[in-house]
Parts: C-alpha cells; sequence; structure tokens
C-alpha cells in the first residue's frame, strides 16, 4: 500500500505578521530599497539579520548566488586568480567565480561529503581566495581549514547557503571566515522565494560590496545606521564612490517584507529539523544498505533535508531503490545519477579546468538526497524511515538472505 505523506516539497507558510506589511507596500508601491528616507524594509532586514548573527554588517541582495559574486569582487582580486572550492557543490558556486572573470579550482570530498583536507592542502598554494561550500548543511573541518587559510594569508568566503542555525564549536557557521553569504530560496530556512545576504565585520568589504550591488551616487548613505562607526564606513565608501562598477543585484522590499517575520523562527525551525533529520537518520542507518555519515564533533547541524549514501548496490540496483521509494511517496535523488544533476561536478560543461576527483565522483554516485522539511511531524518521519528502508529490503533482500 502507497504511503501517504505530506508534500515533502512545501515551504511552511509565510508568517501571517508578513500580511500588513506586504499589503502596505503594494498600496503604496514602495518596493525599491532606496526610496524611503529611511528604514526600508531592506535596511531593516539587514539590521536584524547582522544582529541575529552577531556581526557587524550584513547586505541584503538579489540571491546567494550574488552575494558570492560580490563577495569575490570585493576582495579585489586580479582577473583570472584561482579560487578554490569543494567538488561537491552546487553548480552556482563555479558560476559565480567564472561571473567574477576568476577561475574555479575543485578539490576532492570524502564519502562523508566534506573537503578531503589532504586534496585542499596540496591545492591551496595555487590559489587566491576559498569558497568553502558546506553543502547541504555538511560542515567540513573549519578548524583545520581556517587554520591553512590564514597560514597563507588566503580569504576564505563561507557559502553558508544550506546552513543557517548550524553551529561549529557553538559559533555560528557564516560568521568563521572573512565573509558569510546566505539564501532565501524557496528550500531555505528562510523563504522568499528568491534572494540572499551577505554578513562579514569589515568594512571595506562591505563598503565595495554595497557600491558593486548597485548603490548610485550617494545611496550608499542609505546603509549607515545609529551606533555604526560611521568614520570607518562611511571613510571606505567615499574611497569607492564612482570607482566601482555597478551589478545591480539588490533586494525589493517586498522580498525582505516576506523574510523579516520569519526571522524570530530559526530556531525553532532548527529544533525542528534537527530532530526531524536524527529520527529518519537514526532509522535508516540501522539497514545494512544505507549509511548516514556522521557530522564532526564540533558540528551542531540545522538540517532541513536528509542525505546517506546506499551501501552494497550496484548501478542498476540503486535506480530500482530511488524507484521504489517515489512509488512510495518519497523522492530520493542520487546526486551522481540523476540526469544533468547540478551538484555533480562533470555537467558543469562551463568550467575552464574539468578536473579528476575519483573520490568526489565515487562518493555522488552513492550519495542519495531527499527533503525532510522542519514542519514533517514525528510520525511523519517514521513514515519516510519506514519507505526509505522497504524499498533497500526490496531491491536487496534476496542479497542479504544469500549471506546469512
Amino acid at each position: 500500500m502507497k504511503t501517504v505523506l505530506p508534500n515533502m516539497h512545501d515551504a511552511e507558510p509565510i508568517p501571517p505578521e508578513a500580511r500588513a506589511e506586504i499589503d502596505r507596500l503594494l498600496q503604496s508601491g514602495d518596493l525599491f530599497r532606496y526610496t524611503a528616507p529611511q528604514d526600508a524594509p531592506v535596511a531593516l532586514l539587514e539590521r536584524e539579520f547582522a544582529a541575529e548573527m552577531g556581526v557587524k554588517y550584513a547586505l541584503a541582495v538579489s540571491s546567494c548566488s550574488a552575494a558570492l559574486f560580490l563577495s569575490l569582487k570585493a576582495l579585489g582580486l586580479p582577473r583570472d586568480a584561482r579560487v578554490l572550492i569543494p567538488g561537491f557543490t552546487f553548480a552556482a558556486v563555479p558560476s559565480s567565480i567564472i561571473h567574477a572573470d576568476l577561475i574555479p579550482v575543485l578539490c576532492e570530498c570524502g564519502d562523508n561529503y566534506r573537503i578531503d583536507l589532504d586534496d585542499f592542502a596540496a591545492k591551496l598554494d595555487s590559489v587566491s581566495a576559498v569558497i568553502v561550500s558546506h553543502m547541504r548543511g555538511h560542515t567540513s573541518d573549519m578548524d583545520a581549514i581556517m587554520a591553512l587559510c590564514d597560514a597563507k594569508g588566503i580569504p576564505v568566503i563561507e557559502d553558508a547557503a544550506h546552513s543557517l542555525g548550524t553551529t561549529w564549536h557553538g559559533r555560528k557557521i557564516g560568521t568563521i571566515g572573512r565573509i558569510g553569504c546566505f539564501s532565501f530560496q524557496s528550500y531555505k530556512l528562510l523563504n522568499a522565494g528568491e534572494g540572499g545576504i551577505l554578513i562579514t565585520d569589515d568594512a571595506e568589504i562591505v563598503a565595495r560590496a554595497v557600491i558593486l550591488s548597485g548603490a548610485y551616487e550617494h545611496m550608499w548613505q542609505k546603509h549607515l545606521r545609529p551606533g555604526d562607526n560611521t568614520a570607518e564606513l562611511g571613510a571606505a565608501f567615499d574611497r569607492w564612490q564612482n570607482r566601482l562598477p555597478l551589478y545591480n543585484l539588490r533586494m525589493s522590499n517586498l522580498s525582505a517584507a516576506v523574510i523579516r517575520p520569519q526571522i524570530p523562527h530559526i530556531a525553532r525551525r532548527v529544533t525542528d529539523g534537527r530532530r526531524n533529520h536524527d529520527r529518519v537518520a537514526t532509522q535508516i542507518d540501522a539497514s545494512p544498505w544505507l549509511h548516514v555519515p556522521a557530522r564532526l564533533e564540533p558540528e551542531m547541524r540545522a538540517p532541513d533535508s536528509l542525505q546517506f549514501n546506499v551501501v552494497g548496490m550496484d548501478e542498476a540496483q540503486t535506480r530500482d531503490f530511488v524507484s521504489m521509494a517515489a512509488s512510495n511517496g518519497v523522492k530520493v535523488q542520487v546526486f551522481g545519477l540523476s540526469t544533468d544533476n547540478a551538484r555533480a561536478y562533470w555537467n558543469w560543461k562551463f568550467l575552464p579546468e574539468m578536473p579528476d576527483l575519483p573520490r568526489t565522483r565515487a562518493m555522488l554516485m552513492c550519495a542519495c538526497d531527499t527533503r525532510l522539511p522542519a514542519r514533517l511531524t514525528p510520525e511523519d518521519c517514521d513514515a519516510v524511515a519506514a519507505v526509505l528502508i522497504q524499498a533497500a529490503e526490496s531491491v536487496m533482500g534476496d542479497q542479504l538472505a544469500y549471506g546469512t
């Protein structure tokens, strides 16, 4: 019998508090962030998000990809400088590097989805910057990564699109590197359909990013907040006024109005997401055919999806497993087997250099991904786990019998 599950791709409802502000904006037509003399919704979002993350500065933009691009441009890297990224990430990450006139360099990832530190260290001397993608919310060893990069004076950008609410030794992901970038796309913890934000404590970086994002003339003055070190920040803005191109990657007030009421829900969504992930992970990890890699000890994740590896299945059996799970209501993608998957690096035909990453390729051929929203109930989670376990047993049950 087919399992009845809620639509796993539906997001949580937008909080009702957003509606009054959205109606006000629609009545006024005031959707552009720089029209109001002060306290536009986008400016308020930046202040509130910076306070939530415990950083000095935030810049809200049109997407996390835009935030990554602006971060790279704000670093002032020379054309064709090389930027190191993990081989397991989303196509938007190397794309942002290409857009910034730079060259992506990919390093290996292990079967736990995290950066292979030996390959990372071996390639570090050839690059000018690093983007650490915490892909699907899995944190690589940030202690080791920051030690290696700090020793060589290499700036680190954190692609924290999947990691809002995750901590490392109690420190919020996105605040460890020089710049952190987050996503507000529909499947993320805060949902505006599209949108992104970058955070930093560096006045020079944020001043450059603000102007690059599209703060023409003296619109940067609307980014100065009460309590800011206006001497430091204002001097940085003055330095870069009219000296940088404008890429017009601004966020609209309407997006900000959707996001702001969700910020107080972060802690609850993190708690619920972790509960759901751990409940399903514990159950499926008991199967001989499914394995959930353990988190690193300093990491406390904020998951809204589940990743696991199939064990002992060939390609045909893996495809049968995916089909069986889907027929019972749980959609699973295998990163390396899904047609044209944007997370499989060999599909990034736009790369100027296509690497050979055998460890990453092997991982992607058995790494499974399924949505696991925070809004699911414990009973929903048990049903998801049952579908996955039963699908694996249906495909591999005879193999287990022969082995006993």
